[in-house]
C-alpha cells in the first residue's frame, strides 16, 4: 500500500499504464494499494500506453517493458515526443532490448518487442536519474548481474526503494549493482512531501520580506535538496529540522524567514544533478539576490518539457531580470525589483509554478499564460499558494 501518493497527472499515468498491464490497483482512504504480479507476471497490454507529459514514466517503464516477453508501444503528449529517448534505447538494445523509436530511435513513440536480457556493466554518459533506473528495473529483469557507474551522484530514490522493498541492490560510490531475476515482496509506503513542490513556496516565502513559513515532513534526501545547500550558502534564513526516515527516505521540516540580503554565488557542476528540478525556482531567487550568480554544467534542462534555460532567460527579462544564457547553464545579476508582466509557461509546469512566484514577489500585475500544465506534478499548487498568501502579501 501506499501512502501520500501525489495525484499529480504524471503519477496517474503511471497508475494506469501498470493497470493496462494487467496489474490490479484499489482506491482506500488510507492510499494505494497495489497487487502486484512478480517480475514476469504482467500482460501485453491491448491499447497503446500513453505517458501524457512524463518522461520518468516513458524511460522507467521502458527498462520493465524490454524484458518482457510480449509486444507493446508507448507514447505521450507532444512535449513527450520530443524528448531524446535513444539515451535509454542504446543501453537496454546492448542488454539485448528489441526496443525503436522515431529518428533513428530518438523520439517516441517507442515499440518494443520484450526478450530476455543480459545483465552489462554500464557508464552513463551523463548523470540521470531517469536513465539509471530505467537500467535498474531492466537488471531486475535480466540474467545475470548489471553495473551501473555514474559520473556524478543523482537522485537516488529508486535505489532507496528497492533496497526498502528487500532487493539485494549494491550501491559503492559511484557504481550500482544489481542482481537479475531476483524476486521481492510488497511493502507499505509512505511517502514524505515532496520536495521539488516545496522548493516553489520556500523561494516565495524567502523573497518576501514579512513571510514566516514552515513546510512539514518534507522528504530531505540528501541527492535531492542540493537547493538548501544553495540558498544558505546565498545567506537564506532556513532552519532544517530532521525527524528520521519513511520508507527509507530521510524527512523533516523546514522553516523559512524572509530575507533581503541574499547574494549571488557560483552553481558548481557537481551539484547540478540534485537540484536539476529545482533550477526554474532557483533563478527567480537569483533574479532577486545581490551580485551575479552563474549556474553551469546544466545543459540537461534543454531536454526536459521545453528548453528551460532558454525559457527562463526569454521569460525572466519579460520582468525585468538581468540574465544571460549560455550554452549549458545561465548568468543572472540580481536586480533591486521585478516587475509585471505577461509570461508564457511552454505547457512547462516547473516553469509556470516558478513565474507564478516570480510573479507573486513582483512590482504591478503578472499574467502567467497557459498555468493547466502545473497539474502535471501539483494540481493543488494555486489552492495551496492562496491559502498561505496573507493580507501584507506575505507567506504565512
Amino acid at each position: 500500500m501506499i501512502k501520500n501518493l501525489s495525484r499529480g497527472e504524471d503519477c496517474l499515468r503511471t497508475k494506469e499504464i501498470i493497470q493496462s498491464l494487467g496489474v490490479e490497483t484499489e482506491e482506500k482512504e488510507e492510499g494505494l494499494i497495489i497487487n502486484g504480479k512478480g517480475l514476469f507476471g504482467l500482460i501485453e497490454p491491448e491499447d497503446i500506453l500513453d505517458c501524457g507529459n512524463s518522461g520518468t514514466t516513458m524511460r522507467l517503464i521502458s527498462g520493465v517493458l524490454s524484458g518482457q516477453n510480449f509486444y507493446s508501444v508507448i507514447t505521450g503528449d507532444e512535449s513527450l515526443r520530443r524528448r531524446p529517448m535513444k539515451r535509454v534505447i542504446q543501453p537496454l538494445s546492448a542488454m539485448g532490448a528489441k526496443i525503436y523509436g522515431r529518428k533513428k530511435g530518438d523520439l517516441p513513440p517507442l515499440t518494443i518487442s520484450g526478450t530476455p536480457l543480459s545483465g552489462i556493466d554500464y557508464s552513463l554518459p551523463v548523470a540521470s536519474a531517469q536513465v539509471k533506473s530505467c537500467l535498474i528495473f531492466a537488471g531486475l529483469l535480466a540474467k545475470g548481474r548489471t553495473s551501473i557507474k555514474e559520473p556524478v551522484l543523482s537522485r537516488d530514490h529508486t535505489e532507496r526503494m528497492l533496497t526498502y522493498f528487500g532487493v539485494g541492490l549494491k550501491k559503492e560510490g559511484h557504481f550500482i549493482k544489481v542482481e537479475g531475476r531476483e524476486e521481492f515482496l510488497g511493502s507499505k509506503v509512505d511517502i514524505p512531501g515532496d520536495f521539488s513542490s516545496a522548493s516553489f513556496f520556500l523561494a516565495g516565502a524567502l523573497l518576501l520580506q514579512d513571510s514566516e513559513l514552515k513546510v512539514e515532513n518534507v522528504n530531505l534526501n540528501p541527492t535531492r535538496t542540493g537547493l538548501l545547500k544553495v540558498l544558505l550558502r546565498m545567506g537564506a534564513n532556513i532552519r532544517v529540522i530532521e525527524k528520521g526516515e519513511k520508507s527509507n527516505e530521510p524527512f523533516g521540516d523546514i522553516e523559512v524567514t524572509g530575507n533581503s540580503s541574499l547574494k549571488g554565488i557560483k552553481i558548481e557542476e557537481e551539484i547540478i544533478p540534485t537540484l536539476i528540478d529545482e533550477i526554474p525556482i532557483l533563478s527567480v531567487v537569483a533574479s532577486l539576490a545581490k551580485g551575479k550568480t552563474e549556474i553551469m554544467g546544466a545543459k540537461e534542462l534543454r531536454f526536459k518539457e521545453t528548453d528551460r534555460l532558454k525559457a527562463l532567460s526569454t521569460e525572466l527579462r519579460k520582468l525585468g531580470a538581468k540574465i544571460e544564457e549560455r550554452e549549458d547553464g545561465l548568468i543572472i545579476e540580481g536586480v533591486e525589483r521585478l516587475r509585471g508582466a505577461k509570461d508564457y509557461s511552454y505547457g512547462d509546469h516547473r516553469i509556470a509554478m516558478a513565474l507564478t512566484v516570480a510573479g507573486l514577489v513582483a512590482e504591478g500585475e503578472t499574467v502567467v499564460d497557459d498555468t493547466s500544465c502545473i497539474s502535471t506534478s501539483f494540481p493543488e499548487f494555486e489552492e495551496k499558494l492562496n491559502r498561505l498568501v496573507n493580507e501584507e502579501g506575505g507567506l504565512r
